[in-house]
């Protein structure tokens, strides 16, 4: 191996603690993917579960395993290979503490998924009380949080160490971004921590006879939005910094990225209450006020949009593409490490759109609570930030495991991504249809006493199991080729691909890479935006809720 090579290779200690993250992210993705499935066939009012297994509980299962698991380990495994590539091997301490964090997290995942298999557990994505589960599920999700903070303080300290080691040098971009995404979750975390640790816990433990319900879900949704932008940023890590060097290209512009990020940084947090807008007991100051913290977040989207398709541009251009759309053709589309994130990308522009009337305090009465937010849910996290981790896995994994991307493993990945897009189109379309006409999300089939709006919204059902089936079938192609690439594709060097920066892009102004300040301006538009709001509920509130258990 060349001195070159050595060197940006990501170490085999650290490939190996990586590799372990992704393993169970894969795993959570077959398990979860098969909970959809059942779920779609259950509404479509065609399929009833066997064995006495409840619709509610699928549910769960569903939502949990995709939206924390999958998405924490594979993002915790990305993270430290990108940090190890962008910044140097662990040391054997920093990898400790991501051996700690990912035992924690692994075994407060069977804890969590073995009480929701129970039936013990069954309160959905959100766990919202009075809805009680039993305590050993509180209990592994507080694992899972906490091995994640224990993680990442270990990619954190391996950037501290480079930034002693290369005084007054601009840092790795990836491992940057990076830290930012680690700080994200940190403050954002904060949130359901606090909800589980003080109250949830200690009331299904019964060492409390009541929670306060609106406290805890205005804690959850501290946490809950600010947790869609640390799916989002790893994807957004993968556009920025690796997408450029897979199509030849350099990154546009390493100010803007970094500017970019830091804006998701302060932006993210104190906009939950937007999921609260029907909710009674919050003032609407307060409401609109985080409305408009929602609509600030556009920005750093925007940023990016234009960062991506300027460089997709200059990279056409410079292969030789004329004319207003002629660099268009020029991109590589049949290499799966593109194309797959691309049509993610492609994804996020209705996603973004639905997303703004989400968070529009009058469209939102229109869909709040109903099948489109499920809709706009799956455009969002399950196309574009699932894709593109789809698309790093296919060079991540056999970076990671010293194997090649063949090309028929390459035109299977193509496959999946198109599946993926079928699947989507259908059962999202549908989802958005049902919604305006105002199907409920989170509900069992029912035909609510044969009126007639319940059996206008049954053909939407069907084709969203029609779409489910075939994501399920992408599933299944994306679980081969992770087997494959793991261990069986053939021995090699697979190349883990990091852009440079244009020439034209400028220095990089150090205040981007001052984290006290961007912190300071993080925590004062938390106080501002939640202050007031958590003091009048905990002022206002009644007794509180006893817990239910409807199963």
């Amino acid at each position: 191996m060349s001195l070159n090579n050595a060197m940006t290779k990501v170490d085999r200690r650290d490939a190996k603690l990586a590799l372990a993250h992704v393993y169970v992210a894969f795993i959570a993705l077959l398990l979860g993917g098969l909970a959809g499935l059942l779920q779609v066939f259950v509404r479509s009012g065609q399929f009833k579960l066997p064995a006495g297994i409840g619709y509610y509980q699928v549910l769960t299962v569903h939502g949990v395993l995709l939206g924390l698991i999958l998405t924490t380990f594979f993002i915790f495994g990305f993270q430290i290979a990108g940090v190890s590539r962008t910044s140097g091997t662990f040391t054997d301490k920093q990898r400790l503490l991501g051996w700690i964090g990912f035992w924690l997290m692994t075994i407060g995942t069977v804890a969590a998924a073995v009480m929701v298999l129970l039936n013990k557990a069954t309160v959905l994505y959100t766990f919202y009380a009075p809805l009680q589960a039993h305590w050993i599920f509180y209990l592994g999700l507080t694992l899972v949080v906490v091995g994640s903070w224990i993680g990442s303080a270990g990619q954190i300290s391996r950037y501290v160490q480079w930034r002693k080691e290369h005084k007054g040098q601009t840092s790795p971009l990836l491992s940057f971004m990076v830290v930012v995404n680690n700080l994200l979750w940190f403050v954002a975390s904060l949130g359901v921590a606090v909800s589980v640790l003080f109250q949830l816990l200690p009331w299904s433990l019964g060492l409390i006879e009541r929670v306060d319900v609106l406290l805890s879900r205005t804690l959850f949704w501290y946490f809950g939005h600010a947790l869609v932008y640390f799916w989002l940023l790893p994807a957004y890590m993968v556009w920025y910094v690796v997408i450029p060097k897979v199509i030849g290209g350099k990154v546009f512009s390493d100010s803007l990225a970094r500017l970019s990020f830091m804006l998701f940084l302060i932006f993210s947090v104190p906009v939950g209450l937007h999921h609260q807008l029907t909710e009674p007991g919050i003032d609407t100051t307060w409401k609109f006020i985080q409305v408009v913290l929602t609509m600030a977040v556009v920005v750093p989207s925007l940023m990016t949009a234009f960062s991506l398709f300027a460089t997709f541009e200059l990279r056409g251009r410079e292969l030789g593409g004329k004319g207003l759309f002629g660099w268009f053709k020029k991109l590589p589309w049949k290499d799966a490490r593109f194309i797959v994130p691309f049509i993610g990308m492609l994804a996020f522009i209705p996603g973004g759109a639905g997303g703004i009337v989400n968070a529009s305090y009058q469209m939102n009465q229109l869909i709040h609570n109903t099948i489109w937010v499920t809709g706009h849910f799956h455009l969002t996290f399950a196309s574009a930030v699932v894709l593109t981790y789809f698309g790093a896995a296919f060079w991540l994994i056999p970076h990671l495991t010293g194997r090649k991307l063949t090309k028929s493993l390459n035109s299977l990945g193509i496959v999946s991504g198109v599946l993926w897009a079928v699947g989507m189109t259908i059962m999202s379309t549908a989802m958005h249809i049902a919604g305006l006409l105002g199907a409920p999300r989170r509900s069992d089939y029912s035909e609510y006493g044969g009126a007639q709006q319940a059996y206008d919204w049954i053909p939407y059902q069907i084709a969203q199991a029609v779409g489910g089936t075939i994501l399920f079938i992408a599933i299944l192609v994306i679980t081969y080729i992770v087997i494959k690439l793991a261990w069986f594709a053939p021995k090699g060097e697979e190349e883990f691909p990091i852009a440079s920066i244009h020439e034209s892009s400028g220095p990089t102004p150090p205040m981007l890479e001052n984290f006290k300040v961007w912190l300071v301006i993080l925590v004062a538009l938390i106080i501002f935006a939640y202050t007031i709001p958590i003091f009048d509920i905990i002022s206002n509130s009644p007794a509180g809720s006893k817990g239910f258990k409807f199963w």
